[in-house]
């Protein structure tokens, strides 16, 4: 089946924005792919001085048994004091518990450095700002972690092992109900985050990497194997660049890399096999995703490779701040275990909006459905709420869905005041799938659609 151009108008009418989401979206006269090439454009990498600082020499041993944390945060100590520069893992098996960044530091890990992260879950202590699902908390500290620095990176052709630690918190996903439901309410109750205090006895989840408020982050070259949550996980964060990396975990909510409420973000060249999303973009949940209000922005994908996951590039389902101005080119979708390569996901309990998404030239070898749009998801939530969030603006060229094992495009409203508006699709071809190539269901107007 080959779409020559479709627009399907799931909306009687034209869609409102709000004007916040108008204001940030284009500047005045730009629009489409010419903002994409103006955000690759103002990306840039983090520099750092030449300088090495060998964490053997500060008391780590690449034997597998040594603990080695302290040698870690002794040699990025130095670094930062003396101006930044570069962290050097050699070769070797290091066993560490939390890697705290700093600014101008760039943690790099030669080939055949692996850290292995300890299965200790007290190592992770003491508690530290962060993120849970969109939602703000003091909770275990993420594997690596960094907060309001700058000019920070990981690079090599290293490893940072956390399957052993992973196998450990894990089941934690089906112990965590109650923690959740608390910290949801509390956030609904305007509990300070200070005063969100989780970690030790609870079983909220941390995730891998996470930045946090930083500026001039840089991933590059390395591979994270295992994860306990969200693996790749930038917060607050503006001019990020994830560039080669190797993602593969399993488990529940493992996805691979879910910029949040972030600006500028360059994703290029990377492969993933994940137990969730490969890529999600997100912007806070609900009431507190609301209240804190940050969207998501100016995101280009390019060049990256989708094996095992629920979506291949995924747009929420934590939509609470917005998320606009999301351009995916030249990738490459290509297991029958993915879900579903191009999706869309929110409900009227997230709020928020996802609006000006572009895709072009992708190629999906094989997945379940190739187009898939909701605004009633309820996997991580409850469905309904008083926050409809609009879904409008997806625009998707040029693209081969191979390989469908259940139903090229599915789109899906919610009722009369949550309708999804103006996706078009052209230039598209479409292999056969057991069912009809095209459903729009609840709410749709078959007149809109060209």
């Amino acid at each position: 089946m080959v779409i020559g151009s479709l627009l399907i108008g799931v909306i009687c009418g034209t869609a409102v924005h709000p004007s916040s989401c108008l204001a940030s979206s284009y500047p005045e006269g730009k629009s489409g792919w010419n903002l994409a090439k103006e955000i690759v454009q103002r990306i840039k990498e983090p520099r750092f001085p030449n300088r090495n600082f060998n964490v053997c020499q500060f008391g780590a041993v690449g034997d597998g048994k040594t603990d080695c944390t302290r040698g870690f945060a002794e040699a990025i100590m130095e670094c930062y004091r003396a101006g930044g520069g570069r962290v050097v893992v050699p070769p070797g098996t290091y066993v560490c518990g939390p890697i705290h960044l700093r600014s101008g530091v760039n943690l790099h890990l030669e080939r055949s450095a692996i850290i292995v992260f300890t299965t200790n879950v007290a190592a992770y202590l003491p508690v530290v700002f962060s993120r849970f699902e969109g939602v703000e908390v003091m909770n275990y500290s993420p594997l690596v972690y960094a907060r309001g620095q700058s000019n920070i990176a990981l690079t090599g052709k290293g490893i940072l092992d956390a399957r052993d630690f992973a196998k450990v918190v894990h089941p934690w996903a089906r112990e965590a109900r109650v923690d959740i439901e608390r910290l949801a309410q509390m956030a609904a109750d305007g509990v300070p985050v200070e005063q969100r205090v989780f970690g030790q006895g609870h079983k909220l989840r941390q995730n891998f990497f996470q930045p946090m408020n930083c500026i001039n982050v840089l991933v590059e070259g390395v591979t994270f194997l295992g994860s306990p949550m969200w693996t790749l996980n930038p917060i607050y964060c503006t001019n990020v660049i994830i560039r080669g990396v190797t993602v593969i975990t399993e488990g529940p909510n493992t996805d691979g890399c879910n910029p949040d409420s972030c600006y500028d973000i360059l994703i290029e060249d990377c492969w993933f096999s994940n137990g969730d999303d490969c890529i999600a973009i997100k912007s806070g949940r609900d009431h507190d995703g609301r209240r804190v209000n940050v969207p998501s922005q100016n995101v280009v994908i390019r060049r990256c490779r989708f094996a095992n996951g629920h979506g291949g590039v995924a747009l929420g389902s934590e939509t609470a701040g917005g998320i606009a101005n999301v351009f995916v080119e030249d990738c490459y979708f290509e297991s029958p275990d993915l879900r579903m390569a191009l999706r869309w996901k929110t409900n009227p309990a997230r709020g928020g909006y996802i609006t000006n998404v572009y895709f072009r030239n992708c190629h999906v070898k094989c997945a379940r459905f190739g187009i898939h749009m909701t605004m009633r998801y309820a996997a991580s939530g409850a469905k309904e709420g008083d926050h409809m969030p609009i879904v409008s603006d997806a625009y998707i060229e040029n693209c081969r869905f191979e390989t469908l094992l259940e139903r090229p495009v599915f789109i899906e409203g919610h009722s009369e005041r949550g309708k999804i508006s103006r996706v078009v699709i052209r230039d598209c071809k479409f292999g056969v799938a057991p069912k009809p190539g095209l459903i729009t269901k609840c709410y749709c107007c078959p007149n809109n659609w060209v």
